[in-house]
């Protein structure tokens, strides 16, 4: 399972209207080789799911990953920084035994 914050929540609800996205637009979040940890999170609005998608609920956001991204990513939660040390969304990952100065590239 992949959970949502309710900061983050709120601001992918506002990030959705801001940029006029259609009913039905959901999060899809996933992985892929690269970075200085060695995987990096992929994160980025959709409308269509694909064959072997997981689908997660949570807060009202639909969150959609493919089988072998949640290998990586179960347990997450997705957050929502507006500190002085960077804005934005960021993931709070229980499988990562490491990761960059960035948060941008983990490793397991």
């Amino acid at each position: 399972m992949i959970t949502v914050s309710e900061k983050a929540a709120s601001y992918i609800n506002d990030l959705m209207v801001k940029e006029h996205h259609e009913p039905g637009t959901f999060v899809r979040v996933g992985v892929k080789g690269g970075g200085c940890s060695g995987l990096e999170y992929v994160l980025k609005f959709e409308k269509t799911e694909e064959e072997g998608d997981q689908v997660f609920e949570d807060k009202g956001i639909k969150i959609v990953v493919q089988m072998k991204s949640l290998l990586y990513l179960y347990g997450t939660e997705l957050d929502y920084s507006d500190g002085l040390n960077g804005k934005g969304l960021f993931f709070n990952n229980p499988n990562a035994t490491r990761t960059c100065s960035c948060g941008e590239s983990f490793a397991v």
